[in-house]
């Protein structure tokens, strides 16, 4: 999904500035599952605004820029359910934490060490936002997303911590391997 169906959804909760969006995206309910900045949102708003999707009123605000309020439209919601109505693209993972596990044997105990527990602390925390977030009186879909949202995050805290041993060990078994065994090409 691209940020213009993103904003559109953001849109679909209500009239909200550029920087609420971005808000959305940050420290609300997006942040768990997507990412965009001001580089993304602030294009995607204008071409929704030149294609009909959205309104802008502009709000004076005394000794400051005006302030944008963005609004969905009729056609916007048309667009934002079809875009919904598609097949969604397969989810990719990226990670750099992962990838400093993955090349766990190049590094350092204390490094490792150090990797690992803010990757839990990074869990743990969004174990405990989503905990805050109150379902009570929302969609079926919010609350799916959020019981999902969470299963993920509880496993993946607690895989971390069920198996830190083998991240911190210093064997460094299987390290010589080459670029046909770790793509699965080997003969």
């Amino acid at each position: 999904m691209d940020t213009k169906s993103l904003c559109l959804g953001a849109l679909s909760l209500g009239d909200a500035t550029g920087y609420e969006i971005k808000k959305i995206f940050e420290e609300g309910s997006f942040s768990h599952f997507y990412d965009a900045g001001y580089g993304s949102i602030y294009p995607a708003l204008n071409k929704l605004l030149a294609d009909n999707l959205v309104t802008c009123i502009e709000i004076e605000q005394e000794g400051r820029p005006a302030k944008k309020v963005y609004s969905l439209t009729d056609a916007g919601l048309a667009a934002l359910k079809a875009d919904l109505s598609k097949k969604p693209m397969r989810d990719k993972m990226r990670s750099e934490s992962i990838t400093m596990m993955f090349f766990g044997h190049l590094l350092e105990k204390p490094h490792r060490e150090e990797i690992l527990q803010s990757y839990i602390e990074y869990f743990r925390d969004g174990c405990d936002c989503i905990e805050n977030i109150d379902p009570t009186g929302q969609p079926n879909g919010r609350r799916f997303a959020r019981g999902l949202g969470l299963a993920v995050y509880e496993a993946a805290a607690t895989y971390l911590e069920e198996n830190k041993d083998l991240l911190l060990s210093d064997d460094k078994a299987g390290a010589e391997t080459n670029v046909a065994e770790v793509t699965g090409d080997a003969a």
